[in-house]
């Protein structure tokens, strides 16, 4: 299933420096989130837009995930030609990513 199925999520940007949030619908479903969206799998999926570290924050008492990517922005805001240049559409691209909801009762 999508990550989008269970969790929604919102960015923000400071330079070349992205910050996207996933925060469940459920709090039960947080363990799943803490499980299967790591730091590694959040890198591999921005593969050629990403170019420095991803940096995972866990926040259990509001079920969210917050992920700092540096690297991100095609130079940032004031030096990017990009049609995105703040980077609002990666919280968008991030909840497409496909997750195991074969996790025993997490998601019941």
């Amino acid at each position: 299933m999508k990550l989008r199925e269970i969790a929604h999520s919102r960015t923000g940007d400071k330079g070349n420096t992205s910050n996207i949030s996933v925060i469940a619908y459920d709090a039960r479903h947080y363990p799943l989130l803490v499980a299967q969206v790591t730091s590694e799998r959040v890198r591999a999926h921005f593969a050629g837009v990403v170019e420095g570290e991803v940096t995972r924050f866990e926040l259990p008492n509001i079920a969210a995930l917050n992920f700092v990517m540096t690297g991100a922005l095609g130079g940032g805001v004031t030096r990017s030609l990009a049609l995105d240049a703040h980077g609002k559409s990666l919280s968008s691209a991030l909840l497409d990513l496909e997750i195991d909801d074969r996790l025993g009762d997490t998601l019941s």
